[in-house]
């Protein structure tokens, strides 16, 4: 516009140069004309053509107004009726925005992010921001390992769960190196089992593997651990603590997780989707859910297809086995022997007695102790395996072999222990719920809330005592000994006197002790003298 201003004023403008600069602009000549005209009476709208002009009178969108979309999660049609009740109450009456202008101020002043922030939160803000990407490096340069519940319902032991997937994924070609499935909640255990699988590169773990560069976390517990962080460091790999809430630092994980959930969990019996807050998910009930053995079995299967057959598409028709093999970063390896090493949690030094080795108040015994027994060993386990553990030399490290518990339970007297606490814990819970279990009257006008259940001043009276029967300082016998006599120096009160003195009879009640208590001219107080046959007075 100022190059057309700049011909218009030297005398130079034709309908040439305004064809072309419609034809430059998207619009048409008469368009260009206008925008003309307006630069003319106002230079600024040269900087912005076509832009309209703003007026003092135009509503637009103030903090208080993004307060209360905020408060209402973008309903804008709720705002509207605050903005309504909010004109209403001033004195005189202010005019509100029509809903139509409210709609067209919040498009106008605020970008698609916004709009999105206040409905959803920062999560639902996040995807509208622009994302920078990193190089991919090389391969074994950087992992990255997350877990992952699997949206699936699966028969552990006779009950429906939903196991727990744990990867580490090359961040350089797409490559899951790892994996590990547990039944339960994910422990240190399953990190340092997925790990294992990672690095080792020989069947059936192959040919992805060995020791990375780096690996990054999200301030997970179980990665940050004290025997993972230990295992990390024994193997030289570094670990990155990515912030809080910030899944797109490790978005290669991240997209693996939700690749497996639409391109293999949804097809599978038993799945459930992640239903609205409140709302359970729902599954036909004859349906017949596969076992965990299957399921791992058909999670690895996937995990091969990823690896062998599916192409990403950051790697340009490639599969992650061929983009692996195309690299010729040298790879370092450990043995499998010191990695199980590596990977076990230290539990220190002990001494092999006759009875074994005693670990956490229980014997362990094996085979190999014949004749060992006064030598210092060195501990080391896998997190919650209980049943073993395996024995290291003190003094030089070498493997000596593992320990079994000694005198184990049967699976039978196993089984019957757990189904007791579960009685147990069902019935502790039903006895709290009904114990702490409030009811309220309804109501159809407003009023204070009203506690339903009455009791009788006999039965409140009979539980406060029953609760009191059992503090055991209420039960204490405060007077069994009694206490003994202070130093004939000291000015006792009578009450203390009369305990502590024998043969001194119990003091009258009185306000005060002091005003049965004489003093001498000495000030020490002067003792009640005895009578014609010895008797106190």
């Amino acid at each position: 516009m100022r190059r057309l201003l700049a011909l218009r004023a030297g005398k130079e403008l034709t309908a040439a140069h305004v064809r072309v600069a419609a034809d430059a602009l998207g619009v048409s000549e008469r368009t260009v004309w206008r925008w003309l005209a307006a630069a003319g009476r106002d230079e600024a709208a040269a900087d912005e053509p076509g832009a309209r002009v703003q007026t003092s009178t135009r509503f637009t969108i103030t903090p208080e107004v993004r307060g209360l979309l905020a408060l209402w999660k973008g309903n804008v049609r709720a705002v509207h009726r605050q903005l309504v009740l909010h004109a209403a109450r001033q004195s005189p009456p202010a005019d509100a925005p029509s809903l139509t202008t409210l709609h067209r101020a919040i498009r106008r002043d605020l970008t698609p992010g916004e709009r999105a922030g206040l409905a959803g939160g920062e999560r639902a803000a996040r995807k509208h921001d622009v994302f920078l990407a990193r190089p991919r490096g090389w391969r074994n340069k950087v992992w990255e390992t997350d877990h992952m519940q699997a949206p699936v319902l699966v028969d552990v032991e006779g009950r429906a769960r939903r196991p727990w997937i744990t990867w580490f994924t090359d961040c350089a070609t797409n490559a899951v190196t790892g994996v590990a499935v547990t039944p339960g909640d994910p422990s240190r255990e399953s990190v340092l089992a997925a790990l294992r699988s990672a690095v080792l590169r020989e069947d059936p773990y192959g040919p992805f593997g060995g020791v990375p560069e780096k690996v990054r976390v999200d301030r997970g517990k179980d990665f940050l651990s004290r025997t993972v962080t230990a295992a990390f460091d024994l193997l030289d790999v570094g670990v990155e603590d990515l912030p809080a809430y910030t899944p797109h630092l490790k978005g290669t994980v991240e997209g693996l997780n939700r690749a497996v959930e639409s391109m293999f969990l949804a097809a599978l019996p038993g799945y459930a989707r992640q239903p609205r807050p409140g709302k359970r998910a729902s599954r036909p009930k004859d349906e017949v859910l596969l076992g965990f053995e299957d399921f791992t079995a058909r999670l690895l299967a996937w995990t091969l297809w990823w690896n062998t057959e599916h192409r990403p598409a950051p790697l340009r028709g490639r599969t992650p086995l061929e983009a692996w093999q195309d690299d010729p970063t040298p790879l370092r390896d450990v043995p499998a022997a010191d990695l199980w090493t590596f990977t076990l949690e230290d539990a220190g030094a002990r001494t092999l007695t006759t009875r074994g080795i005693r670990f956490r108040k229980r014997d362990y015994v094996g085979p190999w102790m014949t004749g060992q027994a006064g030598i210092q060993v060195r501990i080391r386990f896998m997190p919650h395996h209980d049943h073993r553990i395996e024995v290291y030399h003190a003094a030089t490290g070498r493997y000596l072999g593992p320990a079994d518990l000694a005198d184990q339970a049967t699976e039978e007297q196993v089984s019957a222990v757990r189904k007791a606490r579960a009685a147990r814990a069902r019935r502790l819970k039903k006895d709290l719920e009904v114990s702490q279990r409030e009811r309220y009257a309804a109501v159809s006008r407003p009023a204070a809330p009203q506690r339903l259940g009455a009791l009788t001043a006999a039965q409140a009276e009979a539980e406060l005592a029953q609760a009191t029967g059992t503090d055991l300082s209420d039960l204490a016998l405060r007077d069994l000994i009694p206490p003994a006599a202070p130093p004939p120096g000291w000015r006792t009160p009578a009450s203390l006197a009369a305990l502590t003195t024998p043969g001194l009879p119990a003091p009258v009640p009185s306000g005060r002790d002091s005003a049965s208590v004489q003093c001498g001219p000495d000030g020490r107080t002067a003792q009640p003298a005895p009578d014609e046959d010895g008797d106190v007075l």
